[in-house]
């Protein structure tokens, strides 16, 4: 068996100004309304964000299903938005890999999980990709015994578990995946986030990962939420952080927007090293200390 060198080679992501409009019974749908988002080269990102606030759009949008309304995407030195269908089709071969959300939507039902493999490198290969054995991918994730079983004798989790070699067998320099752990019980929903973090520490693959789910969000090293097609806030370590956007506006986090009412007025106080957001009854009470 052979092994591709294993040196990091993910690639940064940005949007500017992205939007995506949806056409609907007649109505035009803003999935999307000016996302501006900057990930590093080899980061482990997550998506949070409720049910229809964008973040799937985003996700297909970043792996080239669809294009966008307007606004840029650039993956490495490659602006998505205006390269051609073929350069398009050798990215997603080659460098951006999406990972749909359900396993059996990621795999082939009638091949083994080897032939699984083989399969998803066939096109980097005849791109003179140099790629890893597909013995090794499997090994990889934790199913080198698996590499000919039937898929349908292995458990959910090492379905998905196949679901991440195949996306992976062409290392790519992105790895994007909707919603991995869903479904799965909190032990194979654990291994599976430790087998995308293993890959993601390994190659440097820049991994952005789609999630509901609150105990995954805190396993990742940062967070961006999107909320009604916008960058809502961000979270890193531990602590949830607003973002000021390109066009001025400062979304509010969840906690903020539901002890203040709509309406509520606020002001920026700025002390020489902080900025400071305080409500109108706390503003009036600071101007009537300094007054008297």
């Amino acid at each position: 068996m052979t092994s591709a060198t294993s040196a990091s080679h993910g690639l940064p992501i940005s949007t500017r100004r992205l939007v995506h409009i949806y056409r609907t019974e007649g109505h035009d749908v803003a999935a999307l309304s000016g996302v501006d988002l900057e990930i590093r080269a080899g980061e482990m990102v997550g998506l949070l964000g409720p049910s229809g606030a964008g973040k799937s759009t985003l996700l297909s949008l970043l792996g080239g299903l669809f294009r966008p309304s307007a606004g840029k995407i650039h993956i490495g030195a490659d602006e998505l938005s205006v390269v051609s269908a073929r350069r398009l089709d050798e990215l997603r071969a080659t460098e951006v890999s999406l990972m749909l959300q359900g396993a059996g939507r990621n795999l082939v039902p009638y091949l083994s999980p080897i032939d699984n493999v083989a399969f998803a490198q066939a096109s980097a290969r005849a791109l003179g990709k140099q790629l890893d054995d597909p013995h090794d991918v499997l090994a990889r994730v934790g199913l080198g015994a698996d590499a000919h079983t039937d898929l349908h004798r292995l458990t959910l989790g090492h379905r998905q578990l196949l679901a991440v070699a195949v996306a992976t067998a062409n290392r790519p320099g992105v790895l994007l995946a909707d919603e991995p752990t869903s479904q799965l019980q909190h032990a194979a929903a654990n291994l599976v986030l430790d087998t995308i973090a293993a890959i993601n520490a390994e190659t440097g693959t820049t991994v952005v990962l789609v999630t509901h789910d609150p105990a995954v969000a805190a396993r990742l090293p940062r967070t961006v939420t999107i909320r009604d097609g916008k960058i809502g806030g961000e979270g890193r370590s531990g602590e949830e952080y607003s973002v000021v956007t390109a066009d001025g506006f400062l979304p509010l986090p969840a906690h903020a927007l539901a002890a203040l009412p709509p309406g509520t007025l606020l002001r920026v106080h700025h002390d020489g090293d902080h900025f400071v957001l305080l409500p109108e009854t706390e503003a009036l009470a600071d101007d009537e200390e300094v007054g008297a």
